[in-house]
């Protein structure tokens, strides 16, 4: 079975086929960092990461872009509440999230441009757009896109254009200015205190959606594989985008994918809701391999409600499949390989099943585990390494270095002082002492640790 990938432009559920063969260009709208991320933020990185790393698994060479908008109004108003330079609150966001990328084992892009990196491309997009008809300057020094003057607009969303109110980015007075109530800002005229670029319309900054068109254009060309980001970019960012594209006279993208978002209590994550999620504060309370297993789980397209309990759980279910595999190398006496099954690879191809491929990955663990009781270790052996190839494409691999460097150092002092307290605790029960040996199964439990009894003795795993 080939990989077959929905697409939100058609609203169907298409094999896919690469514009070059055996190469694959992915444009991924990346973070607007003007606060930490939260996990909605970061769910994006993670399902796009997982279709790079299947893509990558089938053979294709692909090319991953993830922007970084380090200059818009929300970074602006921030830096005015947190008494810093608009540049420097930009940078010291952009760290927490490439932090928090790593913290998950979240690829690094193949390229990550930055938007006041490419207003010369801005600038040029703009100009095109001019001369084809499709915008115009105002005499404030503002250009917008005309949109009643293309051929098609709102192919992605559906909507209407005399459903939709005026567009936001232009204040009451320059509203005036405009041709069509809807049309948006491509470049906005400079204001006191606020960071400008000299244009031939005089002095100013980019609109939010000519930054992700320019650098997708400078990076994949006119034409590219797949555009990538969350639910709630649909409409406006990704309209625009299509817009000004299209009415330079560029295809664009031939394929758009949209994750779901993480809700609470029904509701997106929002710093407006007050329910944000930090990364920093949950990885406190489980893992990054841990946490990324929770928020890859749910299919890209499906909605994935947060609870601490579903975390919990989540983190429970995938140290039973971490214990699989560290007893599986400790009874066969080396690490498993990786490989991919025919299941796991047919609901990959499946628009990325993940609900599906974990369906797979379980039915492996059970397979394994009976076969580890039989010393069936050719059995043994081929689950785990279908196991841990799985885990590889869902950044999961708990031999992956990304995670070992997490706790490096820590390993071997943990599973030496655990062992010390089981000793005592094996010695309690044999002179049958079971109020202490409780006393030490309580104690270590109580870290978040487990404890599995064995015939070949205890066993320890987190």
């Amino acid at each position: 079975m080939s990989l077959t990938l929905y697409n939100t432009l058609t609203r169907e559920i298409t094999p896919f086929a690469p514009i070059e063969p055996g190469k694959v260009g992915i444009y991924l709208c990346g973070a607007t960092v003007q606060a930490p991320p939260h996990i909605g933020h970061i769910r994006s990185g993670i399902n796009f990461d997982i279709l790079r790393r299947w893509l990558t698994a089938s053979g294709y060479e692909v090319t991953f872009i993830r922007n970084v908008t380090d200059i818009d109004d929300k970074i602006l108003h921030n830096a005015i509440h947190e008494e810093m330079p608009w540049w420097a609150l930009a940078q010291k966001y952009e760290r927490v999230f490439t932090a928090a990328y790593a913290e998950l084992n979240v690829l690094p892009p193949t390229y990550e441009p930055r938007a006041t990196g490419h207003i010369t491309q801005m600038i040029e997009l703009i100009a095109r757009l001019i001369e084809r008809g499709k915008a115009y300057s105002v005499s404030n020094g503002d250009v917008y896109l005309d949109v009643r003057s293309l051929d098609s607009y709102l192919t992605l969303s559906g909507q209407k254009i005399d459903d939709l109110q005026s567009s936001p980015d232009s204040d009451e007075a320059t509203q005036s200015l405009k041709k069509n109530p809807q049309d948006f800002a491509l470049w906005k005229s400079a204001k006191p205190g606020e960071p400008s670029w000299p244009t031939p319309w005089g002095n100013g900054r980019p609109g939010w959606h000519i930054e992700c068109s320019a650098m997708a254009q400078a990076y994949l060309g006119e034409k590219f594989d797949i555009h990538a980001g969350g639910l709630d970019l649909i409409f406006p960012h990704h309209e625009n985008e299509i817009a000004q594209s299209n009415g330079a006279g560029y295809p664009f993208a031939q394929r758009w994918l949209h994750n779901a978002w993480v809700t609470t209590a029904g509701e997106k994550m929002s710093k407006s809701l007050g329910n944000t999620l930090r990364i920093h504060e949950l990885l406190k309370r489980v893992r990054g391999i841990e946490l990324r297993w929770y928020l890859g789980s749910a299919h890209y397209r499906s909605m994935l409600e947060y609870s601490p309990e579903a975390l919990d759980e989540s983190a429970v279910n995938f140290r039973r499949i971490e214990s699989f595999l560290k007893r599986t190398a400790s009874q066969l006496g080396k690490v498993p390989q990786s490989a991919i099954s025919s299941s796991f690879a047919k609901a990959m191809n499946d628009d990325l099943a993940v609900p599906a491929a974990l369906a797979v990955i379980s039915e492996l663990v059970r397979e394994g585990n009976n076969a580890a009781a039989a010393k069936d270790n050719a059995t043994l052996e081929r689950s785990a390494s279908e196991v841990r190839g799985a885990l590889a494409v869902l950044g999961c691999d708990p031999w992956d270095s990304a995670w070992s460097r997490n706790d490096e150092g820590l390993s071997d002092v943990v599973s030496g002082l655990v062992k010390t307290l089981l000793d005592e605790r094996e010695a309690a029960r044999a002179r049958k002492d079971f109020v202490s040996a409780d006393r030490i199964r309580d104690s270590i439990t109580s870290l978040g640790l487990t404890i599995e009894d064995t015939p070949e003795g205890p066993r320890w795993i987190k």
